[in-house]
């Protein structure tokens, strides 16, 4: 099968028995709960069926902290479950999962994180791998289509195994890239299966057995270390040539390789699985007295390294500028790193435009800022806070709308705290999904605040930046904000279309001359997902 790297997370997820994922769309996540919706109708070839019957749960999560504790939740009744975000979801969902290493896992249960080096989609370059440390849980990161699939599938076994959540690394390159995908064996789902008596108590982590329970979690961390060590996704792979070791981690053993395609001169530590392997690690040392280390994200292991090896070793990398410090690695910086000569290149055409990203032609966005920029036309003072999604764009020309995005739901609360230092006016622009996602307590904090804000809702009845999936507040956007406490009337509804833009510019007046908490909800339908369904209907 020819899958995408986030496409064989997910058939190895369903090949494990998976009996649900939860998840929130995000670049470069989003197909992994995208394929498994699409395979309702999959049957394990010729084996039982996998999605049908019994069901796998596949619809999306309000947020991604919802989503880790929806899977925790089947994790506990015996199920196996699969949650699904990009790296910064990481953040949002931080409590629950870290609070999953303490409770531990009944029902396998695997953190699929997929990280955006180079920030192709978003705001950072953070590396997940920093979460599995901090929780001290197992984490894979496949270096291959194939190996995603197999991991997968050995994840939800060796959470099992350990009673414990397993994260899997994913990166941009692996989950958006294809390759020959061969599957193997199916499994059926899981019965319901609660705690037996000796592992209830952990699941709630009252002081007094959350004392206990850390301590139990540090030992097993040894075992999990032995695990990597014996793992068969970790392998030393022997090299005549002692002047270097190179430690490999996940994709950067594919960009090795492929430098070398009748098999690399120098021992190779191949790394795919954590806590990382010291053992092997010291092996290596013991052979090599300068060690490369390639890893696609931040240098987890090479600082990690630095207090591993004895004196006398030198470590290479990312932080001695070896590989370069952020960004993607590739195999040509791989191949520098190594001495290897450049490959010739050719210069990028000269006759190449840029083409910066832009709102759709159609965009109802364009007409909510084009009228919002009319609005505040004679308000020297004014700030309009931006967020996370395709409106994101009205900063860029021709609107240079925004003054600031910083992450999911920020555009609220950072309006109100703005507006309670005395800034008039403040307005926050949110998307409907960000808005349910992270923006509904923002506004319940205004409301109590009694702030002087202006909260714009661009409501496209989707979740559009990552594709078009369901968005959580469909229909519900005006009900949940009265229901916050914000004055029905000061929820006004707008619809973002050039000939109502003199009422539209009216509205938004009103709003800013009432000084207290006021909501407008600019509500049209995505552009591309009305080409959609309206494709959908001729058929």
């Amino acid at each position: 099968m020819l899958l995408l790297g986030d496409e064989a997370v997910a058939l190895g997820a369903l090949d494990a028995g998976l009996s649900g994922v939860f998840a929130y769309p995000g670049t470069p996540s989003t197909e992994i709960t995208e394929f498994i919706q699409n395979q309702k109708g999959y049957k394990g070839r010729g084996q039982q069926q996998l999605c049908g019957e019994p069901p796998v749960h596949c619809n999306w999560s309000a947020n991604e902290k919802t989503a880790m504790e929806e899977a925790l939740g089947a994790s506990y009744a015996g199920k196996r479950a699969l949650v699904c975000m990009k790296h910064v979801g990481m953040n949002v969902c931080a409590d629950p999962f870290m609070g999953s290493a303490m409770t531990g896992a009944n029902g396998g249960l695997v953190v699929a994180a997929c990280d955006d080096p180079s920030m192709h989609s978003s705001q950072n370059e953070q590396d997940s791998r920093f979460y599995a440390n901090f929780a001290m849980i197992p984490c894979m990161e496949p270096c291959s289509q194939q190996e995603a699939y197999e991991a997968t599938k050995y994840a939800f076994d060796l959470s099992e195994k350990f009673n414990i959540p397993v994260l899997m690394r994913m990166v941009t390159r692996l989950s958006h890239s294809r390759a020959n995908v061969t599957p193997g064996e199916t499994r059926a789902q899981n019965g319901l299966r609660f705690p037996d008596a000796a592992h209830e108590k952990q699941w709630v982590t009252l002081p007094a057995i959350a004392r206990k329970r850390y301590p139990q979690l540090i030992k097993d961390n040894a075992e999990f270390e032995k695990a990597a060590e014996a793992s068969p996704f970790n392998k030393y792979v022997e090299g005549a040539d002692k002047s270097l070791g190179i430690i490999a981690c996940g994709l950067a053993y594919n960009y090795l390789m492929e430098n070398f395609k009748d098999g690399c001169p120098f021992p190779v530590l191949k790394i795919s699985q954590y806590p990382f392997p010291k053992s092997l690690a010291l092996r290596l040392a013991g052979e090599c007295k300068t060690i490369l280390v390639m890893e696609e994200g931040q240098p987890v292991v090479e600082t990690m390294l630095r207090g591993t090896f004895p004196t006398g070793i030198t470590v290479k990398g990312r932080l001695d500028g070896s590989l370069p410090r952020t960004g993607e690695l590739d195999p040509d910086c791989v191949r520098a790193a190594v001495g290897l000569a450049p490959r010739e290149v050719r210069a990028t055409s000269e006759i190449i435009a840029p083409r910066p990203p832009a709102l759709c032609q159609g965009c109802g966005h364009r007409d909510f800022f084009t009228a919002l920029n009319m609005a505040l036309e004679g308000y020297k003072g004014a700030r309009v806070y931006g967020d996370i999604g395709c409106y994101t764009l009205g900063y860029m020309p021709p609107f240079k709308a925004l003054h600031t995005c910083v992450e999911m739901g920020a555009s609220v609360t950072m309006a109100v705290g703005s507006a309670l230092m005395g800034g008039y006016p403040m307005i926050g622009v949110i998307g409907d999904s960000t808005f349910t996602h992270s923006g509904m307590t923002g506004l319940l904090d205004a409301v109590n605040e009694h702030a002087d804000v202006t909260i714009c809702i661009s409501d496209n009845e989707t979740t559009a930046m990552t594709g078009g999936q369901d968005s959580a507040g469909t229909g519900k956007i005006e009900a949940i904000c009265i229901a916050l406490g914000v004055a029905p009337e000061h929820v006004r509804t707008i619809i973002p279309l050039a000939k109502n833009y003199d009422e539209m510019v009216r509205i938004i007046k009103e709003e800013l001359e009432y000084h207290g908490v006021s909501v407008i909800v600019s509500r049209r339908e995505c552009i591309q997902t009305a080409k959609r369904h309206a494709a959908a209907k001729k058929q």
